[in-house]
């Protein structure tokens, strides 16, 4: 694998922190941003400040503002554009690849127009290109972008309806402080990862509005049930929201002051209004847009999910934080 390339789509936080991943194993990795202006300062510093700064980027790492020369000889492709631009990127992206090219999405979001995710969406894109042969994976796990590039130990799952793809893509983003699993229910993986950041959005409501750990706990366990309820109506396996990309996701997310989906929450709660939120915010919180995405989808499916409809009476629908609590604790008792 080492004497392929890595192409590493979107130049955000994650993507530089996978990059540098790749990288650390001297493997020779491409890293696109579609501003020509942040690549040429990454460049010129060889770090990425706007989105990623104090981390020294490995000599191995090259960051190109062109899709042709970026995806020139690859064989593996890593996707990490926010889920509302993917597409578009995408349908770019895919001319250019090889014959039998491996994709590997790591974006935690499901599309809004169509209720796909990023591998549904890689697929559909593929209807047109169906020579091309290309395989699609998923990444997905409990893995801050800051922690992942100061190689702090962090585990993750890879995903991909073939086993023996999963494990090669396994032993190519392996290090010793960056453990991964394998995996094949990649519509598991890609549930459980859009979802959880629906779930850190309502945590960090209730930490905004001065709830305690008694309401963190109650919020992560009923939460998970309602994206195990989604998921299984999908066709994933109960067995992965119990593990890294589902639970452990969740957990991190849900508590982390790192979260970016749970400081919107936070400052919700706290009574500040979503647009000023966005506004102000340097990277995208993908839970704001995959709340509506995710509403619309389990309305279609029939799945009953409280806390994410709450989250998206508040996110679209103004209502007050407190009075989402209230109802959400008012509501008929059951047997869990």
């Amino acid at each position: 694998m080492k004497s392929k390339p890595v192409a590493v789509i979107g130049a955000g936080s994650w993507g530089t922190a996978l990059a540098m991943v790749l990288s650390s194993k001297g493997h020779t990795v491409r890293l696109w941003g579609h501003n020509p202006e942040h690549i040429l300062d990454i460049q010129k510093e060889r770090e990425n400040k706007k989105y990623l700064p104090g981390f020294p980027l490995p000599e191995t790492l090259q960051a190109v503002d062109d899709l042709e020369s970026c995806l020139e000889d690859c064989k593996v492709v890593v996707m990490v554009v926010p889920s509302h631009g993917f597409r578009a990127v995408y349908e770019h992206v895919v001319p250019l690849l090889q014959q039998g090219t491996c994709v590997v999405s790591a974006v935690k979001g499901i599309e809004n127009s169509t209720l796909m995710t990023m591998t549904q969406v890689m697929d559909d894109v593929h209807k047109s290109f169906a020579d091309k042969n290309i395989e699609t994976a998923v990444l997905s796990g409990p893995s801050f972008a800051k922690e992942v590039a100061a190689n702090m130990p962090t585990a993750i799952t890879i995903g991909c309806k073939s086993i023996g793809t999963a494990k090669m893509l396994q032993q190519l983003f392996v290090t010793e402080s960056f453990r991964v699993y394998a995996s094949t229910d990649v519509i598991g993986l890609e549930i459980s990862a859009a979802l959880k950041n629906i779930v850190a959005v309502a945590a960090g409501i209730c930490d905004g509005l001065g709830y305690g750990l008694n309401t963190r706990a109650a919020l992560i366990t009923r939460g998970l049930a309602e994206i195990t309820r989604l998921g299984v109506a999908m066709k994933a396996e109960a067995a992965t929201f119990s593990g890294l990309s589902g639970l452990g996701d969740l957990v991190l997310t849900c508590t982390g002051d790192l979260s970016r989906n749970r400081s919107v929450g936070l400052k919700l709660g706290q009574g500040r209004k979503l647009d000023d939120i966005v506004n102000e915010m340097n990277m995208v919180a993908e839970g704001v847009k995959t709340t509506k995405s995710c509403y619309h989808l389990a309305r279609r499916l029939g799945i009953e999910m409280p806390i994410l409809e709450q989250v998206y009476a508040i996110l679209y629908e103004q209502k007050n934080c407190s009075d989402a609590v209230r109802d959400l604790l008012s509501r008929e008792l059951k047997v869990e």
